[in-house]
């Protein structure tokens, strides 16, 4: 076993992203396993009883330094997520340089270990009989400044960093208390409120997001230094994904098939409109381009090294249902 991996409850964990969709439930995760977690925060946040709140920026992580000390590991689960144009200075101040940035942070306080938030978005596309692995990175075409780029850059980032560090990559998400929503969870949201879904033909792989927190504990404590672990679940195509949805939330179980042509050139008048008016798009031109690839993968490599198991994603998508519907998004 390795010296630097985490003995289970043993040692505070300094967390970013505790308030977002993933970094919530890998708090809750930390919790329950009896470690003391010291969360990185922006704005107002009600800290769970026994979490310590720190104030900070990732845009200023030398700062945090004296608040990181005394922490003996690090689970970076912080990051920007946008389509739009205005935001993309942003995506890598935080994505990229905030990574590099925290990690060095963590290097000066003296962390053992760091796990680090990577996505499926630093994999590239891949065939249902051929998925992603972790040896398959994912190809600098999306743009420098693009969301999907600076999960990429953050990775890779994060792999060279002067700590040790370890990756963990969740394909699409899908469960409670996604509040913005990811793009999986306005799927759900847009057929609770009546709308047909489209699709442009592509595929995916979506897990619980219970399971990708479990897959980060899994990391802490097994995970190999310098490596990376993808926490996947199933392979679906969009159309096989709608349905699924479709049933959970009781509505008719058919989706239209959108022509790519279409839908990209409805997206690039939708970015012009963005970079005229400032606002967010409606038809987000990464995520067009995105939606017909398959990008399908898979969790071998953690569940052999980590004993990472994937559960029911139709159990995810009817927890999401509901705690969209007790939260009011199906109005």
């Amino acid at each position: 076993m390795n010296a630097a991996q985490a003995v289970p409850g043993e040692g505070d964990v300094f967390l970013t992203g505790a308030s977002g969709f993933v970094g919530s439930h890998v708090l809750s995760a930390l919790l329950t396993r009896g470690y003391r977690v010291h969360a990185l925060v922006r704005g107002a946040w009600e800290a769970p009883p026994g979490v310590v709140s720190v104030a900070g920026d990732l845009r200023a992580p030398g700062a945090l330094v004296p608040a990181i000390r005394g922490c003996r590991y690090m689970i970076h689960a912080a990051a920007l997520y946008s389509f739009s144009p205005r935001d993309r200075a942003a995506i890598a101040a935080v994505n990229v340089l905030g990574t590099s940035g925290i990690l060095e942070a963590a290097r000066m306080a003296g962390v053992e270990r760091c796990v680090v938030t990577s996505s499926s978005a630093a994999l590239p596309p891949a065939s249902v009989s051929r998925p992603a692995t972790e040896s398959d990175w994912a190809g600098a075409g999306h743009g420098s400044r693009s969301y999907h780029a600076s999960k990429l850059a953050g990775e890779r980032a994060a792999l060279s960093a002067q700590v040790p560090a370890i990756t963990v990559l969740p394909t699409a998400p899908v469960g409670p208390g996604d509040h913005r929503p990811t793009p999986t969870g306005k799927i759900i949201v847009d057929l609770l409120r009546g709308r047909m879904p489209a699709t442009l033909g592509g595929g995916m792989n979506i897990v619980p997001v219970e399971d990708v927190a479990a897959a980060h504990l899994l990391a802490l404590e097994r995970g190999r230094t310098g490596e990376r672990y993808i926490a996947g679940g199933v392979n679906l195509t969009l159309a096989e994904l709608w349905r699924l949805i479709a049933r959970a939330v009781g509505t008719a179980q058919r989706t239209v098939r959108l022509p790519y042509a279409l839908a990209i050139t409805a997206a690039r008048v939708d970015d012009l409109r963005v970079r005229i008016t400032g606002g967010q798009p409606v038809i987000p031109l990464e995520g067009v381009r995105m939606g017909r690839l398959e990008m399908y993968a898979s969790s071998a490599k953690a569940a052999e090294e980590l004993g990472y198991a994937a559960s029911s994603t139709d159990d995810a998508i009817e927890r999401a249902v509901r705690w969209y519907r007790d939260h009011g998004y199906a109005a």
